[in-house]
Formats: C-alpha cells, structure tokens, sequence
C-alpha cells in the first residue's frame, strides 16, 4: 500500500468497534501501551513487534505480571501460553491491517488466535504501517510471502516456505498456516480493543 489515510482507518476501525490510535513513532505507542496496561498482568502472544519494542522488559522493570512464551524454556511454554490466556491484558501484534478495518492473522499453534477472540477481556494489538493493506487478498498474500516463510526459518521449522519464500500449501507438521482469521470487529467477551498504529515499520 503506497499511501496510507490514517484518518479513513481510524473511522473505519472506530466503525467496527476497535479503538484506534494513531503514533508517530513507535516509542510513543509504548509508552501508550504502558499506560493502558497500568498495573494490570499482561499475556503476550508471538510477536516480533513487541519485542522489537521491549515491551515485555519495560513491563517487568514496572513490576506488572507477564506471561510470553518467548520468555521461557522450552518445557514451560505451554504453560505460559495458557496463562497468557487469563491475563488482565492481552497484547501482540496483527500480520495484516486492512484499509476497511479489519485484522488478518494466520496462526501455527492458534493461542494468538484464542488470545484475540476469547481470552482476556482487554486486548492490544500493535501494527505497523507495513503491515496495512488495501484488502483481504493483499492481506492474505503478503502473511504468506512474507510473514510466515521469516517465522518459519526463525523457528528452524522444517517447511518448504522456510527454503523458497513460497507457500506450497503443505502438509508437514511443521506448517504455520494452520488457522486463517480475520476479525470483522471485537467479540463480546472482549470489553475493549485497543489497535495501536505506527507510522513505522514494525515487525514481520
């Protein structure tokens, strides 16, 4: 997407329910996210967005609870997974943000997917202006050409996408594809949904 009206997508995720901020940089949004949290516990999906961000570490420093399985050994993330899901605050990032509105994701293990739709009853996701698209196809496309082939070999995951930068539809048991969601709006558990946009590159 060449140009971006952060002022159409503000109305148009404000129109579906989600509650948009706009930031310049991405140090603004944290410190937005900081705020929003408070001294609430907080369950971070994968996402290199907000480690990028050091959001996790900056959490800690202010005493807040947090459970990421990329903070653990290999043993417990399960375990950190689940927590995640009875958090105060769930937060990650989105892989596609399209111009109407609406938030794509595609999943390999779904705790993000379960994480948005139906864990903790407060939610924000992070997403740079890489990551908005013009539509669904275009959201579609650029997770599977970009997004999920860089997981893939940053995992050391055995799928074909990690070796050519191109999804053959697999069926190891490796792939990330294995949920598609697009959220249309917040589900009723979730009392409020904060969508933090950068006007930065941020994340896969």
């Amino acid at each position: 997407m060449t140009e971006i009206d952060y002022n159409a997508l503000t109305k148009a995720l404000s129109s579906r329910r989600f509650l948009p901020q706009v930031f310049d940089t991405a140090a603004e949004a944290k410190a937005a996210a900081l705020e929003i949290i408070g001294t609430k516990s907080v369950g971070i999906g994968g996402s290199a967005t907000v480690r990028d961000m050091k959001l996790a570490e900056a959490l800690q420093e202010n005493g807040n609870e947090v459970y990421w399985h990329w903070l653990v050994a290999k043993e417990a993330k399960q375990a950190a997974r689940d927590k995640a899901l009875m958090a105060d605050v769930y937060m990650c990032s989105t892989n596609a943000l399209t111009a109407d509105g609406r938030l794509v994701n595609i999943d390999g293990t779904g705790n993000r997917a379960a994480g948005l739709i139906y864990g903790p009853h407060e939610v924000i996701v992070i997403v740079g202006k890489n990551k908005i698209v013009n539509g669904l196809d275009e959201a579609i496309d650029r997770i599977k050409r970009e997004t999920c082939p860089t997981n893939a070999r940053r995992l050391g995951l055995d799928t074909p996408c990690a070796k050519t930068d191109q999804c053959h539809d697999c069926r190891t048991s490796a792939r990330m594809c294995n949920v598609t969601f697009i959220l249309e709006a917040p589900t009723r558990p979730v009392k409020a949904f904060h969508v933090l946009i950068v006007k930065e590159d941020l994340g896969l």
